[in-house]
């Protein structure tokens, strides 16, 4: 069991477990908080599972944990872990079950104040047009064989069926599709599981959120983003579905054998891996684009869904109504990267769970538009609070191989939201405040409660302090919608 005086703090933000911490560790766990912070992160097991992640075959210099933080599957929420290629491993844990579970911004040119009467209608509508809730299908029917070329092509499989334009990809992570995808290496179950359910939203934490810019921190960033003060803008969060699941559980078992073949000795069986040179962890990476690819792709035709909803409201009564993208990030994945280890440039497997890209000015692999101010980073908080737009920095390139925070992080579990909030009393909250709910469940709304998150302010203000990422501008919600 951690406790306070294990801790070693390093300066205002950034705190380390020593590996003279436990004789198995190879390397320190960092994680970035405040006081506040640490009384939530010691509440849970996540600095014991980002310990464990210490251990890890090939792991290099640290591995680390933003100040979202909390108990996950093996590797902790909010986790950083680094191995280097070729023997260094890959874990479906340190990715996680929602693989690319990520966050897609539009912007409009619409003042806050001119579609506030048009907001209830505007809610109905995304709610009607964007299939949401456990297992929930949607209206896109894939031709034989097309399920494939989603898994292979992501974005661009949909950018050719119609559901948006090629400026959406230049603004996507990977333009919206990560190379060597093989369907091949997904099941028939995670077919199964994936076939009917392109462009849902799904359930849990995934939402369609309309937000205003609430406020604008860094005028000159903001204004070659495309963010204004007083803007609306739509969030949307969601990832792979039934099929991303479906890959995390299957390879999950198959690395069970795979860590007794390898002789890798673990602290816990979650963490199960293989090295991304055997025959296993070479399956996974490539079954791990392909789910992740699915992601990209339903982002992108739930994109369209919600143009087409803004249009059906509004064209008439507004100017201005189209929605051009912002950016589209990933914070569940693993991917093969370049980093600096002391003074050697190296290929690194970067596993982020529940953690963001955060690449600095300066890196060739962002579009133009962003390639000297950093690349946008997209942090959601929880219904009822803010969201934040940040950009990442050279800070975070050299502390986190270029990685900062994904939300706000939960203080509470799904069960004990549910236990402590009514969903019906806090539907009546949100929208005494202002706030439009859709929601099929008030069950699934309890969980995610404002109650059951961090302070995101608070969390942005770490990773703003320690240098990860710099604040752009600020959100909050008009109206959500949740499965």
């Amino acid at each position: 069991m951690l406790h306070i005086r294990d801790l070693r703090r390093i300066d205002a933000y950034l705190y380390e477990i020593p590996p003279s911490f436990r004789p198995d560790m190879r390397v320190p766990a960092r994680f970035y908080a405040d006081e506040t912070l640490i009384e939530n992160i010691l509440g849970d097991r996540s600095l014991e599972q980002l310990v464990n992640t210490a251990t890890l075959p090939g792991v290099v210099n640290h591995v680390l944990a933003m100040p979202d933080m909390h108990q996950g599957y093996g590797f902790p929420i909010g986790g950083v872990v680094a191995t280097a290629l070729p023997d260094g491993v890959i874990s479906p844990g340190g990715v996680g079950y929602d693989i690319n579970c990520g966050v897609r911004l539009l912007a409009s040119q619409i003042d806050v104040e001119a579609i506030r009467p048009h907001l209830d209608d505007l809610a109905t509508m995304l709610y009607a047009n964007c299939p949401s809730g456990v297992g929930k299908g949607g209206p896109v029917k894939l031709a034989a064989g097309e399920l494939d070329q989603v898994m292979e092509k992501g974005a661009r499989w949909a950018i050719q069926r119609g559901f948006g334009s090629a400026a959406d990809l230049e603004r996507t992570e990977e333009e919206g599709c990560l190379s060597g995808a093989d369907a091949e290496k997904v099941s028939a179950r995670a077919r199964d599981r994936g076939k009917g359910q392109i462009g849902t939203l799904g359930a849990g934490n995934h939402f369609i959120e309309v937000d205003a810019v609430d406020r604008v921190v860094d005028e000159a960033v903001a204004r070659r983003i495309g963010l204004f003060a007083g803007q609306v803008v739509v969030q949307i969060h969601c990832g792979s579905r039934g099929l991303g699941h479906q890959v995390c559980t299957d390879y999950v078992s198959l690395f069970q054998k795979a860590v007794r073949k390898y002789g890798i000795d673990l602290p816990d069986r979650e963490l199960v891996c293989a090295p991304l040179s055997s025959l296993e962890g070479g399956d996974y990476l490539a079954a791990m684009k392909a789910a992740a690819n699915y992601a990209f792709a339903n982002r992108q035709v739930l994109a369209h869904h919600i143009r087409r909803s803004f249009e059906q409201v509004l064209a008439g009564k507004l100017k201005h109504y189209h929605l051009f993208q912002i950016y589209d990030i990933a914070h569940n994945m693993a991917k093969v990267e370049s980093h600096r280890v002391g003074e050697r440039l190296v290929e690194l497997c970067v596993h982020r769970k529940g953690a963001t890209r955060a690449f600095g000015p300066g890196s060739d692999v962002l579009p133009p538009v962003y390639r000297d101010i950093g690349q946008p980073v997209l942090v959601p908080g929880s219904m009822g609070t803010a969201s934040w737009v940040l950009v990442g920095t050279e800070g975070g390139m050299s502390q986190t191989f270029g990685s900062t925070c994904h939300g706000a992080g939960r203080t509470m579990s799904r069960h004990q939201a549910k236990r402590s909030v009514q969903g019906p009393a806090l539907r009546r909250e949100l929208e005494a405040g202002g706030i439009r709910v859709r929601a099929g469940s008030m069950a699934g709304l309890a969980e995610e409660a404002p109650a059951a998150y961090k302070d995101v302010d608070r969390v942005v203000d770490v990773v703003h302090g320690a240098g990860l990422a710099r604040r752009v501008a600020r959100l909050t919600p008009l109206a959500v919608i949740k499965g």
